[in-house]
């Protein structure tokens, strides 16, 4: 099993033991999205030293600030997304969840590493910003030629066609096992099978509430995706994985 997205860097895990206990729930590829590039260099170093494991670049919208995207902040940026280890951009997009978001920074922030992103498949992060992402996305798709990943995908039927028609792959995580998350679970079961991907966002978003979550509760999603489908849990399993080498080339 794949977990397309997670958080390691300065979230308090303890390994090796972490990393055995993910292991031993069968989950063999874990890609750790990065929100900082400090965070983004803790995530190459640990990616490569584990075996499965893989890492994003990118800085998250609630880190946007005046003066960010200067010449050393793209090196460093481009240095990291060459390395056989990252897989892709992300997560970057649009937050509108706190008060008086910059939004104009947000935007701005999204499009500089889109166009870094240099072919490499992006994660995006859209959260209350479902018109303004589309509407960045539709304005530059030629920047998405590596396609790129809705991640924890929470905005109900009704725009997934939307996303779908741009190219999108869909990961959905512990949220699709709260009983009354009824819009994600109906987006589950709507997403075509070739563009379903399952996250945990360890260690935010437990399928176990009031619990941090892990990578090795990735088993529990993907069973609540394959019940949402109507198919077997190893009819999920293998289409996962297979979408999943399909948006990530670099999973090899």
């Amino acid at each position: 099993m794949i977990d397309v997205h997670a958080h390691f860097a300065e979230e308090g895990y303890e390994f090796p033991a972490e990393w055995e206990k993910i292991k031993a729930a069968g989950v063999n590829t874990v890609i750790l999205a990065s929100d900082t590039l400090s965070h983004a260099r803790w995530h190459a170093g640990f990616a490569k030293t584990h075996n499965g494991c893989r890492f994003t670049v990118g800085i998250h919208p609630s880190e946007a600030k005046e003066g960010l995207i200067k010449a050393a902040f793209k090196d460093e940026f481009c240095a990291l997304s060459a390395m056989p280890e990252c897989v892709a951009v992300g997560e970057i997009g649009l937050d509108y969840h706190y008060p008086d978001p910059d939004r104009r920074l947000q935007w701005r922030l999204m499009i500089d590493q889109l166009e870094l992103a240099d072919g490499l498949p992006v994660e995006i992060h859209s959260r209350d910003a479902c018109a303004d992402t589309l509407a960045i996305l539709k304005e530059h798709k030629s920047l998405l030629g590596g396609g790129f990943l809705m991640h924890c995908y929470c905005y109900g039927r009704e725009n997934l066609d939307a996303f779908l028609e741009l190219g999108a792959y869909f990961s959905f995580g512990g949220v699709v096992c709260f009983k009354n998350a009824r819009r994600v679970a109906e987006s589950a079961a709507a997403c075509p099978m070739e563009r379903i991907l399952s996250e945990t966002d360890s260690p935010y978003l437990s399928p176990f509430r009031g619990e941090k979550n892990t990578p090795a509760n990735t088993p529990v999603i993907v069973e609540r995706l394959a019940a949402l489908k109507g198919v077997e849990r190893r009819e999920m399993v293998e289409a996962i994985r297979a979408n999943a080498r399909a948006l990530f080339p670099k999973l090899g």
